[in-house]
């Protein structure tokens, strides 16, 4: 029975928690890990992220958007979407008028790759509940360590108070993170799924963990990788599965 104070301790959430744990440690014992207090030394490799960002996340949330699947709709908030803030980090970095589209870098192999499971996903009623996998698997990352990297980026590299090239970090429309992910974990938890669907969902989460590492990777010499893994440390300390 689920816990009603506490959804993340039962149910799919807790199933993804612990099906994804050795995906977390193999990440979290990187060469990347070693070099996070190197802080964001390279703003061209911060402008590489954010361009692979935007081509998953354009991929994914217009793949969600026309998602057949009504489990996946039910987790797919206007409040947790990434792209208009992707598309102003854009523009900050690489031209107000218009034309950045044409000045951001091609997507990397490791992209590619990424963006094409997502179509791959869309395409395929019969799987397109493993979307839920993505959802689950970035957006929680986004939103536990937003706060956390994009201080970090805007510290490191000098940028404007106003939260310029880091507005996706910031998520204007969640105003209680604690209480917004206990709520989004509880949707989870009433998705009507066989339990071979769950694992299913939770194999496509660490496969999505290794598509995200995968281009965290490709940014040569950078910290990243070990940035979205310590927001993936954030998710289970803040949500207590640290201490199980």
């Amino acid at each position: 029975m689920e816990s009603s104070n506490n959804p993340r301790q039962s149910g799919l959430a807790l199933l993804l928690d612990e099906g994804t744990r050795q995906s977390h440690s193999m990440a979290e014992n990187t060469a990347f890990v070693t070099g996070f207090f190197k802080g964001i030394s390279k703003p061209e490799s911060y402008r590489k992220l954010l361009s692979s960002l935007y081509y998953v996340y354009d991929a994914m949330e217009t793949t969600l958007l026309h998602a057949p699947d009504e489990r996946v709709q039910l987790l797919n908030d206007a409040a947790l979407r990434r792209v208009d803030a992707l598309q102003e980090d854009m523009q900050y970095f690489y031209g107000q008028n218009g034309d950045w589209k044409a000045k951001i870098p091609k997507p990397t192999p490791a992209t590619e790759t990424y963006v094409a499971r997502i179509l791959e996903l869309g395409a395929n009623p019969e799987l397109s509940y493993l979307l839920i996998a993505h959802q689950y698997t970035r957006y929680l990352g986004d939103l536990f360590g937003g706060q956390m990297m994009g201080g970090m980026a805007s510290k490191s590299m000098n940028l404007p108070s106003d939260g310029s090239g880091v507005a996706f970090y910031t998520f204007k429309d969640i105003d209680n993170t604690q209480r917004y992910i206990t709520d989004w974990y509880r949707r989870l938890n009433s998705l009507d799924l066989t339990e071979q669907q769950k694992q299913n969902i939770v194999e496509e989460a660490n496969l999505v963990f290794g598509l995200n590492i995968g281009i965290l990777e490709e940014l040569d010499g950078s910290p990243f990788a070990a940035l979205w893994t310590m927001a993936v440390s954030t998710v289970k300390e803040k949500l207590g599965f640290s201490q199980r």
